[in-house]
């Protein structure tokens, strides 16, 4: 059956791919980018099926507004995939306000006013399907990275919220947390940075060491999994994407488990 998936950050990276991945197999495409002439040759290609609009996510008028014109277009909105984003280097002693209002205006709020503005036509539909994009850094940190995953952490606290809220209206939510990947995550139109202080130095080598030598995984291959999730019947509220995420989650909250049991006497105490 075709479905009209509303898709943010479409330009590029995983929003593009899953896009193209879309249009190939018949689904109606709602593809809002801040640049629609990155979409050019893609919309001759698919006249019919993909509707490019030019949206900045941080605008909660052109959210709304861009929502509307997809669904008057289509018919209908079946999926929302809040794809848009950035992420951010910088140690927390780093960040400048600007930083830190900027990554959560985009990543945070930008999802967040799209999810508003879909909500009520997927409750008059009894259906729909919001996707967010979130990390393992959402479930995980690593040092430089402490802004980036904020906001991811606030996006996760948000979804799962959500789903709670919405799961009677029939919409289903998921949250998409993949590892590394090689996107152009860490090119300039992707990653900001912020100003330095020497003595993280030694820090910041080793960081742009690990990430050359992680084990990334192959973008496109995310495919298969991403339509999989628009077309089962009872997605999960989590999906995590690529080999290395769950490893690592479960380590994660291993050692979480561990502290809290340890400390579980003290915790009881404070009870009163």
């Amino acid at each position: 059956m075709t479905k009209t998936i509303f898709i943010t950050g479409a330009s590029r990276g995983f929003g593009r791919i899953w896009t193209e991945a879309f249009l190939q197999r018949g689904d109606n495409v709602v593809a809002a980018v801040r640049n629609p002439e990155t979409l050019t040759e893609l919309a001759k290609e698919f006249p019919s099926n993909l509707l490019v609009l030019e949206l900045d996510v941080t605008d909660r008028e052109l959210s709304f507004e861009s929502i509307e014109i997809a669904k008057k277009h289509f018919g209908c909105i079946d999926v929302l995939i809040n794809n848009a984003g950035f992420g951010h280097v910088g140690a927390v002693e780093e960040l400048s306000e600007q930083d830190v209002r900027l990554q959560f205006e985009t990543n945070v709020l930008g999802s967040l006013w799209t999810v508003q503005a879909v909500l009520p036509i997927m409750r008059e539909q009894k259906s729909g399907h919001i996707i967010q994009l979130s990390s393992a850094l959402g479930l995980n940190t690593v040092s430089l990275m402490g802004l980036y995953s904020a906001s991811k952490f606030a996006v996760e606290g948000l979804t799962e919220t959500l789903a709670g809220e919405v799961s009677g209206f029939g919409i289903k939510v998921t949250i998409l947390e993949p590892a590394g990947f090689s996107t152009d995550f860490f090119g300039t139109n992707s990653l900001a940075l912020s100003a330095t202080v020497n003595a993280y130095d030694e820090m910041r080598k080793d960081f742009y060491e690990h990430a050359g030598a992680q084990d990334s995984g192959n973008p496109i291959a995310t495919i298969g999994a991403v339509l999989k999730l628009v077309d089962t019947e009872n997605p999960p509220l989590r999906l995590l994407l690529g080999k290395t995420a769950y490893p690592w989650v479960k380590y994660t909250y291993e050692e979480r488990l561990k502290t809290w049991e340890s400390w579980q006497d003290v915790a009881v105490a404070a009870h009163g």
